[in-house]
């Protein structure tokens, strides 16, 4: 029936995802109803024996939970990528915390200056670059049905995961404020009834050693009870040459463990309660900055950089640690018409992060910014050696919903949703000698509640159209106060106060047309908004002043198509969107003192447009593979907004008669327009097992890393690729798989960020990486 359709129409889709092919055995004719899973942890020897005869190529039906319910991707009428199997292990098998997806995902982008623990999520080009601890982001992260709003919560490790969707554009009906850009939803797997399970051991480069495992299955007969457990270290291999601190292989390790107990309670069949705790203990280092390591009037690196060389005369002193505890307990009561869920979630994080932040060692010579030659190592004009912690933070999480259970041509969802936080942040700076210079804390408490409603009417059997509504309130009181501060910063020691409080409605409207059988076509309006944020980094200077950002706010409009083609073989999705967002918030320097100051502004409007492409083909039953490719074009529209430049760079904005440079026409920083990705995996019956061989590639355009577009401060395009080559083999009731792997195997060197407080200070990419993996699964 497809081949009767326009050809055009086969090459349009939406937003889907590097979702993992299938090619599996089965005797029918019905590809779509018989598909299974192509990972590795799914195949047997036993299985691949009792088909061969039958084996056939096609590609997996995925359902996923981006409208609170469970629905085929095909059908859902919002732009999601789905991330698992193989590349989900391919991906993770170095150690990698969250960034991995970075560029993996068609528009998304994710970087950190903090390391392994704060990660900022860009996607369409939007994002949020602001490092203080309760910075707010316009994409948010759903763990568990657990919203995780503080920055450090984001950084939570991916493993037992069963997916993680990525959903793009407004969510702000069903998951609420901050969500302007769209979210990241990760999902546990989750107890069974039957004993199950896996362990699995690499180890690699650097000493890099990773295990993790689960074991599943019932205590009783309605209870069961599924323990995941992971330990990721490396050994410090960066040295610090700064004379008179050189150390060796002082930088760069980490000790990271994570664990998660599930216990599912369900008595009958419409009854559920499902328990989760989770915790988190990291010990290592923060993200190690790069002194003077950029060619002025270039983005090069400087003669002589060594990736595992630093000249950092605060090295020893270098440290982070984070500790995370949560929970939550989800109840679900399924009645014949109607669905009832609670979800209760409490989150608890306590941090230090302690860097040499400007990368380097002090060089009076170059105490004049004029006479700056960026010498490797060398710190022109004052040093910077910092420490930001939390202390003491809380946050509360309470949602309702109720929805109908297929009632005919119209269902509908209502829900309430309650958020509380409690958070402090201390802020230190310190004396050469390693004493505190500058002490600064700050509280903010955040509370909001929303009510929320959506609703989906079959106008036809073709045409189903769905639409949503939310009003949500948020309300934010905010202190800081100088504990200790210098004289030059005077004697500013009151408290500080700022409380914030704003309401609004978010709304979307969407439509699914069937055009056929495998081809979908969609529509989608929708808008949402970011609640207002305050920042107060005032450790320093003679007159300090809080910073606040109001509400910003989106509309965007999609549409596109999903189709399954060549007979089930292959996917091909496609969604082409626009957006403006008025009053976005954006993060500036505001001063080259001791205090690498930040301040928040609202830019006028921003527009962006461009299309997501995803594919995947399962060319035989042997070769399957998956393309992504997205556009974003991004531009800053105010022509009055005006920030500080850079002392040290060679700016491109206009400078105004105040020496402040415009943003103006400027497209939005950490915004790749191309973003692309590629997975092949081949594989073979050999011996009594299977051989595979797996390879992913993805590439980011070039970027600016912030508002000020200056020559040194950008990254060059990047392409980096994986590879994986293994065997899996069937022995009694355990799946066992070996395998080696390697990524960024091009060793590719590219400069990540930029530090222009008080240098040319750059951040590295990590090097190229080999290890090998062994799995047992049960």
């Amino acid at each position: 029936m497809w081949k009767k359709k326009p050809i055009i129409l086969s090459m349009m889709l939406s937003l889907t995802s590097n979702l993992t092919f299938a090619a599996e055995a089965n005797g029918e004719e019905n590809v779509d109803e018989n598909i299974k899973t192509a990972s590795s942890e799914q195949k047997s020897t036993r299985s691949n024996k009792n088909n061969a005869a039958n084996k056939t190529a096609g590609i997996e039906k995925v359902i996923v939970t981006a409208q609170r319910r469970s629905q085929n991707l095909q059908e859902v009428p919002i732009s999601v990528s789905v991330m698992k199997g193989d590349l989900l292990d391919s991906a993770t098998a170095n150690g990698a915390d969250i960034r991995f997806m970075s560029a993996r995902i068609p528009s998304l982008k994710i970087e950190s200056s903090f390391g392994r623990s704060f990660p900022r999520f860009y996607m369409r080009g939007l994002g949020n670059q602001d490092f203080d601890l309760n910075a707010s982001q316009p994409v948010s992260v759903i763990y568990d049905d657990i919203v995780q709003e503080n920055p450090i919560l984001k950084g939570f490790p991916v493993f037992d995961t069963e997916s993680v969707e990525v959903l793009r554009g407004p969510q702000g009906t069903l998951f609420g404020r901050n969500t302007p850009a769209g979210l990241v939803k990760f999902t546990s797997k989750r107890p069974t009834q039957d004993v199950e399970g896996y362990f699995s051991a690499s180890y690699g480069s650097l000493n890099t050693v990773s295990t993790q495992g689960a074991l599943s299955g019932g205590l009783t007969d309605t209870v069961s009870v599924r323990v995941s457990l992971l330990n990721q270290t490396r050994d410090d291999y960066i040295s610090t040459e700064a004379p008179g601190f050189e150390e060796q292989d002082i930088l760069g390790g980490y000790d990271d463990q994570a664990a998660r107990v599930q216990v599912l309670y369900e008595p009958n069949q419409d009854f559920s309660a499902l328990f989760n705790y989770h915790t988190r203990d990291l010990d290592g280092t923060p993200t190690v900055f790069r002194a003077s390591a950029i060619k002025p009037g270039t983005n090069d690196f400087q003669d002589g950089f060594d990736r595992n060389v630093v000249y950092h005369d605060a090295a020893q002193r270098s440290t982070q640690n984070v500790k995370v505890n949560g929970g939550s307990i989800k109840l679900e009561y399924v009645a014949n018409d109607y669905s009832y869920t609670s979800v209760t979630g409490y989150e608890t994080v306590k941090m230090f992060s302690h860097a040499d932040v400007d990368g380097g060692y002090r060089v009076s010579s170059f105490s004049d910014p004029s006479g700056y030659t960026g010498e490797l190592g060398t710190v022109p004009s004052f040093s910077i050696e910092s420490a930001d912690g939390i202390p003491d933070h809380s946050q509360f999480s309470q949602e309702f919903r109720m929805a109908s259970n297929e009632l005919g041509r119209f269902d509908y969802q209502v829900g309430a949703f309650f958020f509380s936080e409690d958070l402090d942040i201390d802020t230190l700076h310190y004396n050469e000698d390693g004493s505190v210079k500058r002490y600064l804390q700050q509280n903010q408490q955040t509370d909001a509640w929303a009510l929320f409603v959506s609703g989906d009417y079959d106008v036809t059997d073709a045409l189903n159209v769905t639409a949503g509504l939310r009003f949500s309130k948020d309300k934010k009181e905010y202190v800081a106060q100088r504990i200790i501060a210098t004289g030059r910063d005077g004697d500013f020691f009151d408290p500080l106060y700022a409380n914030t409080e704003d309401s609004a409605i978010s709304w979307d409207l969407s439509a699914t047309y069937k055009y056929s059988n495998d081809t979908n076509f969609y529509s989608r309006i929708a808008n949402g908004f970011r609640a207002p944020s305050i920042q107060g980094r005032v450790i320093s200077g003679s007159d300090p002043k809080l910073s606040i950002a109001d509400s910003e706010t989106i509309h965007s409009i999609e549409i596109g198509t999903k189709s399954d083609v060549l007979d089930g073989a292959a996917r091909v999705n496609l969604g082409i969107f626009y957006f403006q967002m008025d009053d976005q918030q954006m993060t500036a320097q505001s001063s080259f003192d001791e205090g690498a100051a930040k301040e928040l502004l609202n830019i006028d409007k921003t527009v962006g447009y461009g299309f997501e492409v995803e594919a995947e083909y399962a060319i035989t039953a042997n070769l399957l593979t998956t393309l992504g490719i997205s556009y974003n074009n991004t531009e800053i529209k105010d022509k009055n907004a005006a920030i500080a430049t850079c002392n040290f760079c060679t700016v491109r904005n206009p400078v105004d008669a105040n020496g402040l440079i415009g943003v103006d026409g400027l497209s939005l920083p950490r915004a790749p327009e191309w973003i692309s990705n590629f997975t092949l995996r081949y594989s073979t019956e050999l011996g009594d097992g299977e051989f595979y061989a797996y390879t992913d590639w993805s590439y980011a355009s070039e970027v600016q890393f912030s508002l000020i577009n200056a020559v040194e401060m950008h990254q060059d395009p990047y392409l980096e690729g994986g590879i994986r080559v293994g065997y899996n083999w069937y022995v009694n009731d355990y799946d066992l798989e070996v395998a080696a792997y390697g990524r960024n195997i091009t060793d590719e060197t590219s400069l990540v960020a930029g530090l222009t407080i008080n240098n040319l200070g750059g951040v590295v990419n990590e090097g190229r990486f080999w290890g090998v993996d062994l799995k047992i699964s049960f």
